[in-house]
């Protein structure tokens, strides 16, 4: 009973077919009843018209629910993303050919569309692989797809280490949507800002983790307000001085008075220091013209030698180039070297290596380290007598703006250790 109520297709063909046959049966049976056939007869020829009646209607139901079929197995395909598959059309006119046609033409259509996602998807990747920034990729498994080659800044091992890895596995923590590092997680010692995206790839939502090192936009902040009290106190101690020096070389030339002349030249004296020392500073609050560029490593070694004689250099170097401003990053070295050479040391090695997808340039020496490694970069700061605190500033500066880092340990023995890190263009 529920097949005769069903609303199918199948169904409502099988009960018109049903109901034809047994109507061509019964009026053919009346037929040879009125003839005077005998019985037997009669059912032996009905039996065999409804065999033969029977196997034509199985033949129309199947060609008519083939068209459909092959339609549902170009949708399948469809849905498994294969637009390459097209049903053959059990009838190539008509409704059910129209039906194919369209079926077909949604196919190509989709093909484009997926291949156009596809060619975006293929760029998303390769810009998450130019970044220097850290980008993880979790699939809707929360599994680690994907990652660029910044992902050694937070766990100092290639990505792959971690493939289909959780996030709970990277030491990482969803709380009040928003995802942080545990507190036990290697990474925390930087400070990281971590923030998630979703995109779909494959038909499937994929989570995007993007990290950024705050702690150098917290520098940068720094920076700007430093340059901001250095352009201040340049602009009214330099209207300052310039009167006074001038009123005192005006006064020396009128007095007679040795003693005074003596005094009025010291204050003429410290008044071009001072202006001196100013326009020193005020180098910290310009923006530096870098000329980037694919600079020779051996050149750079063979100028550097050359400067520096009175004391044992080693030089260690494995590259061959580097992405640079050479003169500045030059003035670098020089600084650091000549640093080091004044806190005491008598050995000082440079190296120059690629390590974790960056080049890595080293400064050590034996010299006596620094008590205060927290106050090393502040503007005005110095550890030496007669020093300005200018030097590892304005070499911070440098770095930061060829996109690297700077960073300063004292070694466990002797002396300290420069470690920069510059990409590699």
């Amino acid at each position: 009973m529920n097949f005769l109520k069903s609303k199918s297709l199948e169904s409502y063909i099988i009960r018109r077919l049903a109901a034809f046959l047994i109507l061509v049966v019964g009026l053919f049976s009346y037929i040879l009843t009125e003839h005077h056939w005998a019985t037997w007869d009669i059912v032996i020829v009905s039996g065999l018209l409804l065999l033969v009646l029977g196997f034509s209607a199985y033949r129309f139901m199947y060609r008519i629910m083939a068209a459909f079929e092959r339609g549902l197995l170009q949708i399948e395909a469809v849905r498994m993303e294969d637009y390459n598959q097209y049903a053959k059309p059990e009838f190539s006119k008509g409704q059910v050919g129209g039906f194919h046609q369209e079926l077909k033409v949604l196919s190509e259509q989709l093909l484009t569309q997926k291949s156009r996602y596809d060619q975006h998807a293929f760029l998303v990747y390769q810009l998450i692989d130019q970044l220097n920034t850290p980008i993880l990729v979790f699939n809707q498994k929360n599994q680690l797809t994907y990652a660029n080659g910044a992902f050694t800044l937070l766990f100092d091992q290639p990505w792959q280490m971690y493939r289909h890895g959780s996030p709970k596995l990277l030491g990482l923590v969803k709380q009040d949507d928003s995802w942080q590092f545990e507190t036990s997680a290697a990474a925390t010692n930087q400070q990281w800002q971590i923030s998630q995206s979703e995109f779909i790839d494959n038909s499937e939502a994929n989570l995007l983790l993007v990290f950024t090192n705050i702690e150098s936009a917290l520098r940068s902040s720094q920076q700007n307000a430093w340059q901001q009290i250095i352009r201040v106190m340049g602009h009214e101690i330099r209207n300052s001085l310039t009167p006074v020096s001038s009123l005192a070389e005006s006064l020396s030339t009128r007095t007679e008075s040795e003693r005074d002349q003596k005094a009025l030249a010291v204050i003429a004296e410290r008044c071009h220091h001072l202006q001196d020392f100013i326009s020193r500073y005020s180098s910290l609050s310009q923006k530096l013209n870098l000329n980037a560029q694919k600079i020779s490593v051996n050149q750079l070694i063979e100028r550097l030698r050359g400067l520096f004689t009175g004391f044992e250099l080693t030089i260690s170097v494995s590259v061959e180039w580097l992405w640079a401003d050479q003169a500045f990053l030059e003035q670098v070295l020089i600084n650091l070297i000549k640093n080091a050479n004044e806190a005491g040391a008598d050995k000082i090695t440079l190296s120059i290596n690629e390590v974790k997808g960056q080049h890595l340039i080293q400064v050590i020496d034996n010299g006596h380290g620094f008590a205060n490694l927290e106050n090393l970069f502040v503007p005005l700061f110095t550890t030496k007598q007669a020093g300005q605190g200018i030097g590892l500033s304005f070499c911070r500066n440098i770095i930061e703006q060829h996109e690297g880092s700077i960073e300063l340990t004292n070694n466990t023995d002797a002396g300290v250790t420069v470690s920069i890190n510059l990409p590699i263009k």
